[in-house]
């Protein structure tokens, strides 16, 4: 599945279309511990967080995953939005779970 294919599903509401839309997701990966993620992340996975700010993209980029799914409603904030248009990354939301949201990318995978 790619990036573009997640976008398409409907899934997820999109808060920002990046650039790599045809990056392909491989896995999914839950947490919200930053310090954890920085340390376990998994490269082209579809992230699904509560944590909305511009750290969030920062460890994105240093494990290289696919995209982000903010999940319970969560939000980017200010800075973290200017960060994705100027970086490209793609963020989607959902007001389901984390579990929620995680399985059903994983069931599509």
């Amino acid at each position: 599945m790619t990036v573009q294919d997640l976008i398409d599903s409907g899934l997820f509401e999109v808060v920002h279309q990046g650039e790599e839309t045809d990056r392909r997701i491989l896995d999914v990966f839950c947490c919200d511990l930053l310090s954890i993620a920085m340390s376990r992340g998994i490269e082209d996975a579809a992230w699904v967080t509560v944590m909305g700010n511009i750290n969030t993209l920062a460890v994105m980029t240093l494990t290289d995953m696919a995209c982000i799914v903010l999940a319970e409603g969560s939000r980017m904030d200010e800075a973290g939005m200017l960060k994705a248009h100027e970086e490209g990354f793609t963020i989607l939301r959902t007001e389901e779970p984390v579990f929620e949201a995680a399985l059903k990318i994983h069931d599509r995978l």
